[in-house]
């Protein structure tokens, strides 16, 4: 069975299946930043030596070959993909979901082919939808129509030296801001793409009444530099269907200054976003995998959604900042100035909600 490079496949649960490197040449990071941006998600056990087969599975195992590659001295989405050694075939573990299980099975098959090596014994197979369900279901906190916080630098928005309760893969932590009930949520693992809507869906399930989401995006519009901006907005387009949901931050984040709003773009996989994928979205603001189905999943469930997100990259024109440097003093001190924007623009909605 043959994979054209970069397409995924779409069959169900349980099917192994093939999966080519991109066209390179295409992409819009450039071949230097891609493989920048590679090497620092490849498992080493991949980086180090060959394999006479590896297979990216749906499966949340801390117990198998940990990557020395995981940036441990975060507090949340550092674990990565685990890997167990079955004599000379490699099974690589995904947090489960469909999403991330093949965008990891590009980024090896990508990586090898950019290094040389053979890259036709790489395949993924789709984790079990009951398995995605459980995998998430294992958060479990009590709520009671608060305002969550969920995703990126947490630790920077939370009120400073309060205990994060933990749990499986999972830590948490609750104050009141401005009279209103507020939980800030984070995830050791990654919450890529369908997974994070599966993450809305459970917190509605347990009670929360309004989620926001704080995270990273690309932007597809040339004159946003990176690191400069936050982006908003209350509408993703989702396998070609425009999604739209009760967005928390009403017209209130978007009439900040420094704050870019437009539709965003849902996309499963950074690798799949070549010159011809950007072609076809030109008319679009942002680009990640989770903001769509998390929008879908709160609307769905009948709670609020928002997301305020940094501009962390910028697809239609090349700056200095891209995914492959994000640990460059440089951005990460630029990006401090946005968190601090972040959390000033949350509080003050939450003290207009009162007058």
């Amino acid at each position: 069975m043959s994979l054209l490079p970069g397409r995924l496949l779409t069959s169900g649960a349980g099917a192994v299946l093939p999966v080519a490197p991109i066209e390179v040449d295409g992409h819009t990071m450039g071949s230097e930043s891609l493989l920048r941006y590679l090497q620092i998600k490849v498992h080493h056990l991949i980086q180090e030596q060959p394999w006479d087969s590896i297979r990216v599975v749906g499966g949340y195992d801390r117990r198998a070959v940990i990557s020395q590659y995981e940036k441990n001295g975060k507090l949340f989405n550092w674990e990565r993909p685990t890997a167990e050694v079955r004599d000379r075939d490699l099974l690589v573990k995904a947090f489960p979901g469909t999403d991330y299980v093949r965008h990891y099975g590009l980024i090896i098959a990508t990586y090898l082919a950019m290094t040389g090596r053979p890259a036709d014994h790489i395949t993924y197979q789709l984790p079990d939808p009951a398995l995605c369900r459980t995998a998430v279901e294992q958060l479990n906190l009590g709520l009671d129509g608060e305002l969550v916080i969920v995703g990126w630098a947490l630790e920077h928005l939370a009120p400073a030296g309060a205990v994060w309760t933990r749990g499986s893969g999972y830590a948490w932590q609750r104050t009141t801001v401005h009279g209103r009930r507020v939980v800030y949520l984070g995830f050791r693992h990654s919450i890529w793409g369908d997974v994070a809507g599966r993450v809305v869906r459970r917190l509605a399930e347990l009670g929360a009444g309004d989620v926001v989401y704080v995270g990273k995006v690309g932007a597809l519009v040339p004159q946003i530099e990176p690191n400069t901006m936050l982006a908003t907005g209350n509408e993703s387009l989702v396998n070609d269907a425009l999604v739209t949901w009760n967005d928390f931050f009403g017209d209130f984040a978007s009439a900040q200054p420094g704050v870019h709003t437009g539709v965003h773009v849902t996309s499963p996989s950074i690798l799949l976003e070549n010159r011809d994928w950007l072609t076809k979205h030109a008319e679009y603001a942002f680009v990640d995998p989770e903001i769509g189905p998390m929008g879908m999943a709160a609307r769905n469930a009948g709670i609020g959604f928002g997301y305020l997100h940094v501009i962390s990259n910028n697809l239609a024109r090349h700056y200095p900042a891209d995914l492959s440097n994000e640990r460059h003093r440089d951005v990460v001190r630029r990006r401090a100035v946005l968190i601090g924007r972040i959390r000033d623009i949350i509080t003050n909605r939450l003290a207009a909600h009162l007058s």
